[in-house]
């Protein structure tokens, strides 16, 4: 069943009290995030790690970020000494992560926070929405975690583990201002950020998609959906529409010493800023032009296969051409040797095409 009107929602904060318990005992280590034990110490939450893992995470895994948040601060310990890189040096260490957009807004966010905050971030929601790349979701984590404001966050976690605790029945993305308002009512004015940390792992732990382990919940006697056996059926989302399909081609063009030609893709759009490979101008509303007759420059072109990649909103699918060419230098990019080729900030689907053309080598 679906949750009681606005007016009515609880607000006794049922969850937050078997919920912080919990999260005391089992809350994972990860390398942007202060312990709960810390937390008691009284160290705080560093708002530059925050946001960091925050844009970090946004449609990638823990797993996969772990090695990338390392690398960055490692290399760039402060906002500040992030805002002071050059955008490129920030491109090339985010490749591989995906989403590309989220680097070029991480390098505008930096300057902004460096050049009008001084270096410290903001903690009130409504200014950290209005810096590059924080939308709602990101703004409230920050706020919560860093700063410690009751503010509701409500990740792909969090949805899943209120839409079983409530039965929610509409479908998401449809739920989600329904879940905001319930997740809004249970936060506590006390541990907001661990409260919202605490949700996070009890969904990526414990309330997972399949097979959830019930037995191990502490709010096993609050779950609606564990009371009526029907825990796997939530959340409950709309039907996926099929992904638009857009074909392309991309040109490996490799010198006789195994360079190979690069060049830098257009700031704006799919993958922009990003080093990459020669390719006609696919969209994603758009296909474009394939076959050798495509090139940007005449060679003995060879097709070496096709290579598929999914984006969030379509299918790319290019075909992929190899020459060896000679004799020329005015070429358009530049040539990446091959010692130097595997630290180039290419996005995955240039590696793909690259491995069509030398799978001996990617």
């Amino acid at each position: 069943m679906s949750p009681a009107p606005t007016a009515s929602l609880p607000t006794d904060r049922r969850i937050a009290g078997p919920l912080l318990a919990w999260y005391d005992r089992h809350a994972r280590t990860l390398p942007w995030r202060v312990s709960p034990s810390d937390r008691r110490e009284g160290v705080r939450p560093d708002p530059y790690h925050v946001w960091l893992s925050e844009i970090m995470l946004q449609q990638t895994t823990v797993r996969a970020v772990k090695s990338y948040f390392d690398a960055f601060v490692s290399r760039w310990p402060t906002v500040t000494d992030l805002a002071a890189a050059e955008t490129d040096e920030v491109m090339k260490a985010w490749a591989g992560l995906g989403y590309y957009s989220r680097a070029r807004n991480l390098k505008k966010c930096a300057d902004r926070v460096a050049g009008e905050f001084g270096g410290a971030f903001p903690g009130a929601e409504d200014e950290l929405r209005a810096l590059p790349g924080v939308g709602p979701y990101t703004a409230a984590a920050i706020a919560a975690i860093a700063f410690d404001v009751p503010a509701a966050v409500v990740d792909g976690n969090i949805e899943r583990v209120f839409s079983r605790l409530h039965e929610i029945d509409t479908p998401l993305p449809t739920a989600k201002p329904e879940i905001g308002r319930l997740v809004g009512a249970e936060t506590p004015g006390d541990r907001p950020g661990d409260f919202a940390q605490a949700l996070m792992d009890l969904g990526a732990t414990i309330c997972t998609p399949k097979r959830p382990a019930c037995a191990l919940c502490p709010l096993e006697d609050l779950c609606e959906a564990r009371a009526s056996g029907r825990q796997e059926s939530y959340p409950v989302k709309a039907a996926k529409k099929a992904k638009p399909v857009r074909s392309g081609a991309a040109f490996v063009a490799e010198r006789e010493d195994g360079a190979v030609l690069l060049v830098k893709r257009p700031d704006k759009g799919l993958l922009g800023g990003m080093a990459g490979l020669p390719t006609t101008n696919w969209t994603v509303r758009e296909d474009g032009e394939t076959g050798p007759d495509a090139a940007p420059f005449k060679a003995d072109w060879r097709r070496t296969g096709v290579i598929s990649h999914v984006f969030t909103h379509f299918e790319l699918r290019l075909e992929v051409f190899h020459a060896v060419v000679t004799g020329r230098e005015d070429y358009p990019g530049w040539w990446s040797s091959s010692d130097s080729l595997a630290g180039e900030a290419l996005p995955t689907v240039m590696k793909k095409a690259l491995a069509s053309a030398f799978p001996d080598r990617f």
